[in-house]
């Protein structure tokens, strides 16, 4: 069986990350992608916070083929009839270095493939795994068809489903309910539209979040990003409330109801579909990553559960970025070290001592909350029935600021269930 010091499994960022990393040290390393190109099966809402990762290859980020960097943040609460927008903008966002990009995945993926084989590794694509090779309890290598191929340590990189490593019994099978489906669309625009729909200045990019009447009450939201000239326009839904939902509906409807939404239709207005995709997302936090590391291979990106829910955003890129850079570098120490039975240790004491897990940890009790459905349906209502007093009037005596805002307070917040709910907010 040929062998070579690293087989990297699946092509996203997280096992991109990790083979750029090892070819630069001039480590004999494959990766393995199933699709047609790295990119090509790689579906994201499009928003990559680069500020986390900036030391990690920085030669990489000055000619990156980013969209556009998002310097205006847009969150929607939406309402029975109603929605509430907040906009803002602030000038570091504005200016250099900016902390997140919006990117095509398939660009970006395959862009990041071509410096990896630029440093020396080899990328198969069109090439499924389709078992790793087992001596005992190690990882030796990988089957891929009638070929073997054996490696010192396999990064385990393929991704949410983890078809693979589910095979080997290196993690738990995956459990719907601690899952998330994200459908979206990316609609071709022209870039002076764009600039004008969301205030931007030339060349800006906007981040828009929309949670409430999106997704009918249930957990998850919209998501809309800026390209240079398209928007990707999508939903994300806990599969556990769409499954218990008692009038079932169809899911993929919600996209399409979520356009025609008077609060969206202007802004995807002339809009033309160039792709439609879908994709599985881990909303497990903490609880889902698995052992990061065994005899043999270490686990990287999504296939590591390494996805985080944080409300106002959804993370997953950059984590995906730093476990294949720090698996990369534990493999080198040890690699020069002599002594590849340090890599996995060396490995989770890294992610552990970084971001990475520092901030599952501090995020860890954020899915007890967001599964409250009030969250979805009771405050966008109620934020929604504020602003109507505020701004209706008619032809009786006009009430107070004070009394209009006290009024809906009082009916809609001042309450047992909100002060708890409150309390709560304490621990995310």
């Amino acid at each position: 069986m040929e062998k070579v010091d690293v087989i990297v499994v699946g092509g996203g960022l997280a096992g991109l990350s990790a083979a750029y990393g090892l070819a630069a040290e001039g480590l004999e390393v494959i990766l393995i992608e199933r699709g047609d190109y790295s990119g090509a099966k790689n579906v994201t809402g499009g928003r990559l916070y680069v500020s986390p990762i900036r030391n990690m290859y920085p030669e990489l980020w000055e000619d990156a083929p980013f969209e556009r960097p998002v310097t205006r943040e847009f969150i929607t609460l939406m309402g029975e009839g109603n929605s509430t927008t907040i906009e803002f903008a602030a000038d570091k966002f504005a200016a250099q270095p900016y902390q997140s990009y919006t990117v095509l995945r398939a660009t970006f993926d395959l862009w990041l493939s071509e410096q990896v084989m630029e440093k020396g590794g080899m990328v198969i694509v069109k090439q499924r795994v389709d078992d790793l090779i087992k001596e005992g309890d190690k990882v030796i290598g990988i089957r891929a068809g009638e070929d073997e191929i054996g490696a010192d340590i396999t990064i385990i990189a393929e991704g949410v489903l983890g078809l693979v490593a589910n095979k080997a019994g290196l993690r738990e099978l995956p459990s719907w309910k601690d899952h998330a489906v994200g459908f979206k669309e990316t609609l071709e625009l022209p870039k002076e539209v764009i600039d004008n729909r969301w205030h931007l200045a030339p060349d800006e990019g906007a981040a828009h979040l929309f949670m409430g009447g999106v997704t009918k009450g249930m957990l998850g939201g919209g998501f809309l990003y800026t390209n240079k000239e398209s928007i990707s326009l999508g939903i994300v839904l806990g599969m556990k409330d769409a499954k218990e939902r008692v009038d079932k509906i169809d899911i993929y409807t919600l996209l399409d109801d979520f356009k025609a939404n008077p609060t969206i239709a202007p802004l995807v207005a002339d809009g033309e579909l160039v792709e439609y995709s879908a994709h599985v997302i881990s909303e497990a936090g903490l609880s889902g990553i698995p052992q990061l590391w065994g005899d043999g291979y270490l686990m990287t990106g999504d296939a590591a559960g390494l996805a985080l829910n944080q409300l106002y955003t959804v993370r997953g890129m950059d984590f995906a970025v730093a476990s294949g850079y720090y698996a990369a570098q534990a493999i080198i120490e040890g690699k020069k070290q002599n002594d590849l039975d340090a890599v996995g240790p060396a490995y989770e004491k890294m992610m552990k001592e970084s971001w990475v897990l520092k901030d599952f940890e501090t995020a860890k009790n954020i899915l007890h909350f967001i599964e409250n459905p009030r969250i979805f349906s009771h405050y966008p209502n109620a934020v929604g029935r504020l602003f109507d007093r505020v701004f209706t009037l008619n032809d009786q005596p006009t009430d107070s600021i004070y009394t209009k805002v006290m009024s809906s307070v009082k009916k809609d917040f001042m309450n047992v269930t909100t002060a708890k709910e409150l309390l709560g907010m304490r621990k995310i």
